[in-house]
């Protein structure tokens, strides 16, 4: 394989892992899969909470895969993808956002900035349903996504809206 082959798919990878990551996010985590991901959106004591199952088993699938590599190159080097997807995921989602492990860097603008306030706009809704912002390496601005949020407010547990005073008719 050239060097550009073995660069597209580690790149291809990244991009295919940020759609991956999105759908089982909102369709798994956020679904048939919460009894897991509970655990990221509530309070917990120690390191490890029990969402960190996903990571273990999302991981078997590159593990394989660079063992079945040593017989198939771009396999391996689809596996090494996944591997930097993992890495960039676990420096934003774990490091940036949650500052697990003491990292303590809040980003004031640009790129990691949107997307720690992205991610900190997913966990402003309790329960896994109405959530936004699935990704992890996209996001959407704040302000689409705080607009998003607005508009699945359940009208029943939203505040009274204000009185508008009523003007007298023209005549």
């Amino acid at each position: 394989m050239s060097w550009w082959e073995k660069i597209a798919l580690v790149v291809g990878m990244v991009v295919f892992m940020e759609c991956f990551a999105w759908a089982a996010h909102k369709y798994v985590m956020h679904g048939w899969g919460w009894g897991w991901h509970r655990s990221h959106h509530e309070p917990h004591e120690g390191w490890f909470e029990k969402n960190d199952l996903y990571a273990i088993v999302f991981a078997i699938v590159p593990i394989v895969m660079f063992v079945v590599g040593l017989w198939w190159e771009p396999l391996w080097w689809m596996a090494l993808g996944i591997t930097v997807y993992g890495g960039i995921y676990a420096f934003v989602h774990d490091l940036l956002v949650h500052q697990r492990g003491g990292f303590r860097w809040v980003p004031k603008r640009g790129y990691f900035k949107r997307l720690l306030q992205a991610h900190r706009l997913h966990h402003a809704v309790e329960g896994k349903d109405g959530t936004v912002s699935h990704g992890f390496l996209f996001a959407r601005s704040p302000a689409a996504l705080k607009a998003q949020l607005r508009g699945r407010i359940d009208p029943r547990r939203a505040a009274p809206a204000t009185p508008v005073a009523q003007t007298a008719p023209d005549r």
